[in-house]
């Protein structure tokens, strides 16, 4: 029996369930996509080589766990520098050239850190150095890389391009580690360094075949002039604002992640402290691989906001929650409910900014969802120290959920944001088809002379 053969309850059954399922849209139709998407997923298992042989290497070399936490100190400023002024070379150059030359950098980097590793004595220092070094190389890449999708994907394929975006970074994020951990404790550093300088190699060459995508011919130069005028631009779109105050707000009052060793301990289950990190990945993974419904939602601002307000509400159950299972479900349900709202937040963001825009306000964007989660840890390890780590843990999210319905009562642009009567995204999505039916136009042309 053929499918139309089947009764209609079968037939909308399988279009229901085809709702639930991952759009691979933008990898079937953008070339670009697929190269940058996969430059993309080999670079991230090479970042979490680094990110864990780091401070592994810190540990053997000083046995020190204030020299381990320094890392973390180094990399902040340079993310904050140059993830505004990386905004401002996105809107000034070639976006591909940017992101070549900056993945170039970063690889320099990882060779920098296989020298010193491969040296009878390694140096501490280079390390903290390289670590600087590279937090300034990506935070200038990122900017760039935002703004690039809107460029290479069809409008109406946007919020797809960021599922699978997404997609893409939470298998890093759940099998990277694991990966990582095995090669830097058992292969050794250097093994790890050697394999995160090859992974550079060959996204630089997917990267290369990327097409030049040169900047708006009314573009600024780069100065701190054209920062202040991407952030009066922001400040200009309260809806754009909105976004950034609730991912800022949803991680500084509910991201424990500070306290999860000691949450262990309270539940007397050490052995799920690694489940705890993984647990958020595994919530936005499962949303990720059921994320087609997400293309028929025009009104992202709410989604945004109880989004949001889900993640705030999770995770206070988890510092409620006596039993560590429970806990597990939980922090699931927050990772689920936080790739709900970074999917919309990015569809507003890549739906409504002009291009001549797009890479400053992708530097601020940075900004909100880098600052907001080192903040969020800092506030629940020192209310931790003063009401206990449960505490710290439910009163945080019970805040998120007071403070991210404040921000929507303040911000109703956000709430009315409709991405089928917004000015701002009728407008681009004009621009977005006139630029993709000259494309295909020149395409044509030789074929038919």
């Amino acid at each position: 029996m053929t499918s139309n053969d089947a009764p209609p309850e079968g037939r909308r059954l399988r279009r229901l369930l085809s709702q639930f399922s991952v759009d691979l849209a933008p990898w079937h139709s953008s070339r670009d996509f697929r190269l940058l998407w996969s430059a993309g997923a080999i670079t991230v298992f090479g970042s979490f080589l680094t990110l864990v042989a780091v401070p592994l290497q810190l540990k053997q070399l000083t046995g020190s766990s204030l020299a381990v936490g320094l890392i973390g100190a180094v990399e902040l400023v340079p993310l904050v520098l140059c993830g505004l002024w990386g905004g401002v070379l996105a809107d000034a150059m070639d976006r591909r050239k940017l992101v070549v030359r900056s993945e170039l950098a970063q690889g320099v980097c990882a060779a920098a850190l296989l020298l010193n590793a491969l040296l009878p004595h390694p140096a501490v220092w280079p390390l903290y150095v390289v670590a600087g070094l590279a937090s300034a190389f990506g935070s200038l890449q990122r900017p760039s890389l935002d703004a690039l999708t809107p460029q290479i994907v069809a409008h109406d394929q946007l919020t797809a391009a960021a599922s699978l975006t997404s997609l893409r970074w939470n298998v890093g994020a759940i099998a990277g580690p694991a990966l990582a951990g095995v090669v830097a404790t058992t292969a050794g550093v250097p093994v790890a360094y050697a394999i995160d300088l090859g992974t550079f190699a060959v996204s630089v060459l997917l990267m290369y075949r990327l097409r030049p995508v040169p900047p708006s011919p009314s573009a600024e130069k780069p100065s701190v002039g054209a920062i202040v005028d991407g952030l009066r631009y922001a400040r200009s779109r309260p809806e754009l604002l909105g976004t950034y105050a609730v991912d800022l707000a949803a991680m500084l009052f509910a991201m424990p992640t500070a306290v999860f060793p000691f949450l262990a301990d309270r539940l007397h289950a050490s052995w799920s402290l690694g489940l705890m990190y993984a647990s958020f990945a595994v919530g936005s993974l499962l949303v990720t691989l059921t994320s087609r419904w997400a293309g028929q939602v025009h009104r992202h601002g709410r989604m945004v906001v109880w989004a949001a307000m889900a993640w705030g509400a999770a995770i206070a159950g988890a510092g409620l929650s006596g039993e560590v299972w429970l806990v597990l479900l939980c922090l699931v349900a927050a990772g689920g409910a936080d790739m709900v709202s970074g999917l919309f937040r990015s569809t507003m963001w890549n739906g409504t900014i002009p291009d001549e825009y797009r890479g400053r306000l992708a530097g601020v964007e940075l900004l909100s969802y880098s600052v907001g989660p080192q903040l969020g840890q800092v506030r629940a390890g020192g209310m931790a120290a003063v009401v206990g780590v449960r505490a710290s843990i439910w009163v945080g999210g019970a805040a998120c959920v007071v403070a991210v319905g404040a921000l929507a009562v303040s911000l109703p642009a956000l709430l009315r944001y409709d991405a089928r009567t917004n000015p701002h995204a009728l407008a681009l999505r004009a621009h977005r088809e006139a630029e993709f039916s000259a494309e295909a136009t020149e395409v044509a042309a030789p074929a038919l002379g």
